[in-house]
């Protein structure tokens, strides 16, 4: 195996972490237009031909039945709500908010990693975890002059969803075909959204339409930019740069929609970036273990548009259900 190359990694990290903030202000300009279940319907829908190419590399034989539908169903349930949430979040609060509540995923994964996957956590990280919950307060500032909205309560439960399906990703191991780890999630996304669009549906331009398909192209190119990081480097040094998206979210937020980082936001999110950092340099310094949780989730919210990379790692390297 050829040695890391951190540097290398770090520069597919860092354009990764960029091509995903692209998708989501191209999410938040058609959500100015249309709800946002429609906006995710048909970027959805339009990513199934590019998925297709994906599966074709996918030569383990079996079906669609999971080995563990339980899972599989909370998994499936957790990462369509996590896009139906992100969604609707990036359509109603400026970018830098809504990465900064995001950013508090690994803790959630923290938390959630006790009960799914009987992981000891120890005080250093309980005192990180709380730390990064008050940085979320510091944020969200209840009480403060801003009321919190539905768009505060979407992002949180984005990161709570998504915080799930990568713990139950992690349950699971190797023992579902990535194949079902991947369609699952999509179709339920079809179904939900499209019901969704009996409620409220805005006859869409052309152009949208393409944005849509952007949106697709997008948010895989940036799991495969990802994935090549995870290649050429180690995982401890390239998972802490999700946290780069503040900084495409300042420049993008002020160049397009006249959006100011407010004190709170960057108190906040550089609090919960610190525990954030302290909780992956714990995890990687306990390389013996067998759960490292917030490492192996990759930090990106795990959604219909921004596949996991390491399912879609599975697929094209043909590892069937070879423990990851």
């Amino acid at each position: 195996m050829a040695a890391p190359n951190n540097l290398k990694a770090i520069g597919f990290a860092l354009v990764s972490m960029g091509v995903f903030a692209t998708h989501d202000v191209i999410i938040k300009l058609l959500g100015a237009h249309y709800p946002s279940l429609q906006v995710l319907f048909f970027s959805s829908l339009l990513s199934f031909p590019l998925v297709s190419l994906i599966l074709m590399q996918e030569r383990t034989p079996g079906t669609l039945r999971p080995q563990h539908p339980g899972w599989v169903a909370l998994r499936s349930v957790a990462a369509t709500f996590s896009g139906i949430c992100g969604f609707y979040a990036f359509s109603a609060l400026p970018l830098a908010q809504v990465y900064a509540i995001l950013f508090a995923t690994p803790l959630l994964i923290t938390l959630l990693s006790i009960p799914i996957l009987g992981e000891r956590v120890g005080i250093h990280r309980w005192l990180a975890v709380l730390l990064g919950l008050c940085g979320v307060l510091i944020v969200l500032r209840p009480g403060g002059g801003d009321a919190l909205s539905l768009g505060h309560l979407a992002a949180l439960l984005a990161a709570l969803s998504s915080a799930t399906a990568a713990v139950v990703t992690r349950r699971l191991g190797g023992g579902e075909r990535p194949l079902v780890l991947l369609m699952w999630p999509m179709l339920g996304n079809l179904v939900m959204t499209g019901a969704g669009l009996t409620l409220h549906y805005v006859p869409m331009e052309l152009s949208h339409l393409a944005m849509a398909g952007m949106i697709a192209v997008l948010g895989l190119t940036g799991g495969f930019l990802s994935i090549l990081a995870y290649r050429a480097g180690e995982a401890a040094i390239v998972a802490p740069m999700q946290y780069s998206q503040i900084i495409w979210a300042t420049i993008y937020g002020w160049y397009i929609f006249d959006e100011v980082l407010d004190g709170p936001t960057m108190i906040g999110a550089g609090v919960i970036i610190a525990s954030g950092l302290y909780i992956v340099w714990r995890e990687s310094a306990r390389r013996g273990d067998t759960n490292q949780p917030v490492i192996e989730a990759r930090l990106r919210a795990d959604t219909v548009t921004t596949p996991k990379s390491s399912v879609l790692q599975r697929i094209l390297s043909g590892r069937g259900n070879s423990r990851q």
